[in-house]
């Protein structure tokens, strides 16, 4: 048996295929984006993306023009979306790797025009989210700039988009009316958009009026819930990743013995002191101190004392743990093991942002 990464995420490619094809049946005809920025949530951009292709997914969506440049170095050729850029971006690498452009506001719309060859965009308007997308009293001249380089031969704008807010039906309702005033604004100024999106995996599972011609899945593209009232395997969904190391020591422990800095543990009784070779320099949080869930030999344990910048300590008591033997972090807790959900609960915090933030060091392999 080849031995595993002291350090591993463990991609299950078969779960992201499996997911793709879930979401696709659950949503109809609509066109399926599957977003892979951050590294693909953390998973690998170019692995999950080849997945996604493979199964289904119709677009790929990215943050940054070098994101997308990646997925076109690796031979991936399905259409990309790339969309927050730097102000002083050159645009030209997007248009000769056949990149959509995000454009958010009509200085970017003429910094995009400016740039060698004919670009094809997807103007964003801001429909409440307050973020980026041109707001609504600038969609006038946006979209008159947007017809004015269409007809000179500059841009092609293929598409118009938005993003929900996610904060209750009541305004994701009010947004998408709002999406809709943006798209007649649009097609009364002379643009022509074939593709209009506003919905993320969020909306598109709870707001079918948001789907329009395509959805944008992140999140559950990956096996993970959006929401607090449904899991992952309620939702048809399988966690993809799997993070784990290998226990580095055992030794054992006298009573009130301290552990970690600021001795915000001590042990109850005499016992054996487990170290996990992760830390909050690998993306573990912090803010899971005490708390953070670890699975050894199917029982699951709780992070004792602080997490520090490569490790952690895991009180195992009198069980038999040895140096080598797997602690799991993260997974499918179909499987007994502490999900993604298990992680953010311990760390305040949502499962977006444990898987996106796991580090460098942390070697990732794949399963067909």
């Amino acid at each position: 048996m080849t031995p595993r990464p002291f350090r591993e995420a463990r991609i299950d490619l078969g779960a992201i295929a499996h997911n793709v094809r879930e979401l696709k049946r659950q949503l109809g005809d609509t066109l399926v984006m599957v977003v892979v920025k951050s590294s693909g949530y953390g998973h690998g951009a170019v692995p999950v993306a080849r997945t996604a292709v493979e199964n289904g997914a119709d677009w790929l969506g990215v943050v940054a023009i070098s994101e997308a440049l990646e997925l076109r170095s690796a031979g991936v050729t399905a259409p990309v979306l790339a969309w927050l850029h730097d102000p002083e971006a050159s645009f030209d690498a997007a248009i000769a790797g056949d990149i959509d452009i995000g454009v958010s506001y009509v200085e970017q719309l003429e910094r995009v025009a400016a740039a060698s060859g004919t670009a094809s965009v997807q103007l964003k308007v801001d429909t409440g989210l307050g973020r980026n997308g041109a707001a609504d009293s600038e969609w006038p001249e946006f979209f008159a700039r947007a017809v004015e380089h269409e007809r000179a031969g500059l841009i092609r704008v293929r598409g118009l988009w938005s993003h929900l807010a996610n904060s209750g039906e009541a305004e994701d309702l009010e947004q998408i009316a709002a999406f809709e005033r943006a798209i007649g604004l649009a097609k009364s100024a002379g643009l022509h958009p074939e593709i209009l999106h506003i919905a993320a995996t969020a909306g598109a599972l709870r707001v079918p009026r948001s789907r329009f011609d395509l959805v944008r899945i992140g999140l559950g593209t990956y096996g993970l819930s959006p929401f607090d009232d449904a899991t992952s395997a309620e939702l048809g969904l399988r966690p993809a990743l799997e993070l784990s190391a290998a226990v580095a020591s055992v030794k054992g422990m006298p009573a009130n013995s301290g552990v970690s800095y600021g001795y915000d543990y001590r042990t109850a009784a005499d016992t054996s002191l487990a170290l996990v070779p992760l830390g909050y320099a690998d993306g573990v949080p912090r803010h899971a101190t005490n708390r953070g869930p670890v699975s050894i030999n199917g029982r699951t344990y709780r992070v004792a004392g602080r997490v520090a910048m490569d490790q952690f300590v895991v009180d195992v008591g009198d069980d038999d743990v040895k140096v080598g033997d797997r602690a799991i972090l993260i997974g499918d807790p179909a499987t007994g093991v502490p999900s993604a959900e298990d992680w953010a609960r311990a760390s305040d915090t949502i499962n977006y942002e444990i898987v996106t933030r796991l580090g460098g060091r942390i070697e990732r392999t794949y399963l067909p």
